[in-house]
């Protein structure tokens, strides 16, 4: 395969009140890994939604191989060899592995019928292709059975069935164990060096020196610049994306309460739970170490009441609760933000007002009466305390990066007043200027008493933010630490011994 030639020439986007992306001129190579960086809002999406078909520039133009091509269409990219791999996945949960991968292309063969599926070839270049990938994953399963990992994988190996000259990245790691991380890192060096242009988007810095050839950075949709990997240091890059960033500590003073607002006594569920025992204390922050997995996301459902348990307790305060449904939990004082927000924490066609006001409706609109008045002020103070920054509140949230939309997503369980949030992955996805943001919220919480339950991939995380960590495998709480006492690389292998 030829190396293809990505470019875009004076490309620009805007929006009613807002400019996504200011008459940026770039050129990606194939045979190269081109890192794509850049904070929430930065134009990185919009760029690759450009490149993909999704949406259509205001102004300017993109070259493939010298060619200018306009993509009016998702469809029209791949028939120009650009295939993309969003962050947020866009599978059908009821149809199989195999099915989401060639969606609306699967092998047909004649019958007596007339044309028909053609299943067992499906089913066998489906499993050829993972091969190539290096996955191991059932094709005959539905993607409703996969975690967020295995779903990821199935979404870029959907993109590789195109046979792509230029492949788009968006956080393609963002819910990769780390074996899973190194496999994909070993197969986009491959199609790099088979000439295909790959244009990879991370927050996660950590991982450019293991995959990046060089970097390209955007800031308030305007272009900073464009360096090789090799001419690259951590400072360097850190200010081209950020400028300055104030990092921000857990306050010496930040110290869990003496009373218990949680207990949990030998929670069990079959093939995800066992014995699970604990107490959160007023204030506290509760981190969850362990790998994917572990049981983390489901003792977070178990305790909100997502998911049922087989047996044992939760007392919130005074209250004993053997069996839990949400609406429970949430009267209890319980908030759940799940890990994969665009499907479960938000509902993307609705505006960013809405979206902060559906968990509180019973406050915000009493005896089912709409208070636009006590909306208002609601969501005024929410958005001032949060920094939710929107240029408009009546837009669809779908509009809103990656940071914005997790904090919609906290301040709309906000507005129920609870006593304990539960937070799922909070960060996956957002950079690092956000991450600040959503720690300091946490700080905030506790200040007032609120506590927290934190599950975190990011294991350093953990140990900058918390009070006390509890690790769990295999559906089990297998130890307990405190940040002060143990370092990331310590309790990355507590999280792997048996």
């Amino acid at each position: 395969m030829s190396a293809t030639k990505l470019e875009t020439l004076a490309l620009r986007k805007e929006y009613p009140g807002t400019v996504a992306l200011d008459s940026v001129s770039v050129c990606f190579e194939g045979g190269k890994i081109h890192a794509l960086l850049g904070k929430n809002g930065a134009g990185k999406s919009t760029l690759v939604k450009l490149l993909a078909g999704a949406i259509q520039p205001t102004s300017g133009c993109i070259h493939v191989d010298g060619r200018d091509v306009r993509m009016r269409s998702p469809n029209e990219a791949f028939a120009n060899g650009i295939a993309t791999v969003y962050q947020e996945l866009s599978l059908v949960p009821q149809l199989t592995v195999a099915e989401n991968i060639f969606l609306g292309r699967t092998p047909k063969r004649r019958g007596s019928r007339g044309l028909m599926i053609d299943w067992p070839q499906t089913f066998a270049d489906a499993q050829k292709l993972l091969a190539e990938i290096q996955v191991d994953l059932d094709v005959r399963r539905t993607v409703a059975e996969l975690g967020v990992a295995q779903q990821q994988l199935v979404e870029i190996a959907k993109a590789m069935s195109f046979r792509p000259s230029a492949l788009l990245l968006d956080e393609p790691t963002s819910a990769l164990a780390q074996h899973e991380t190194k496999n994909l890192f070993a197969l986009i060096r491959r199609l790099a060096a088979n000439g295909v242009a790959i244009i990879y988007i991370t927050h996660r810095l950590q991982e450019l020196e293991a995959i990046a050839d060089c970097i390209t950075v955007l800031r308030d949709g305007k272009l900073i610049g464009s360096i090789d990997m090799a001419d690259a240091n951590a400072e360097g890059i850190f200010t081209m994306i950020f400028g300055r960033v104030e990092q921000k500590e857990r306050p010496a003073s930040l110290k869990a309460g003496d009373e218990a607002i949680l207990q949990v006594n030998n929670l069990r569920r079959k093939n995800a739970l066992t014995d699970i025992s604990f107490t959160l204390h007023t204030g506290e922050i509760l981190g969850i170490a362990g790998m994917l997995g572990s049981g983390r996301t489901e003792l977070l459902k178990a305790l909100f009441g997502a998911e049922p348990f087989d047996g044992g307790e939760i007392r919130v305060g005074d209250t004993l609760v053997r069996s839990a449904n949400p609406m429970r939990m949430k009267q209890l004082g319980i908030a759940f933000t799940p890990e994969n927000r665009k499907a479960e924490g938000l509902v993307q066609i609705l505006s960013t007002r809405v979206n902060m006001c559906l968990a509180g409706l019973n406050r915000i609109a009493p005896r089912g009466w709409l208070n636009r008045r006590r909306e208002k002020k609601i969501i005024d103070q929410l958005a001032g305390d949060l920094d939710i920054r929107v240029s408009n509140i009546d837009f669809p949230v779908s509009s809103l990066s990656g940071g914005n939309q997790q904090k919609v997503v906290i301040a709309n369980w906000l507005t129920t007043e609870p006593r304990i949030i539960l937070f799922d992955e909070p960060t996956r996805g957002i950079d690092v200027q956000a991450k600040q943001q959503i720690f300091q919220i946490m700080w905030d919480l506790a200040c007032r008493g609120i506590s927290s339950i934190f599950v975190s991939s990011e294991l350093e995380e953990l140990l900058e933010v918390c009070h006390r960590i509890l690790i769990m495998k295999s559906g089990r709480i297998v130890g307990q630490v405190r940040p002060e006492e143990i370092s990331a690389d310590e309790l990355f292998v507590r999280c792997l011994e048996k």
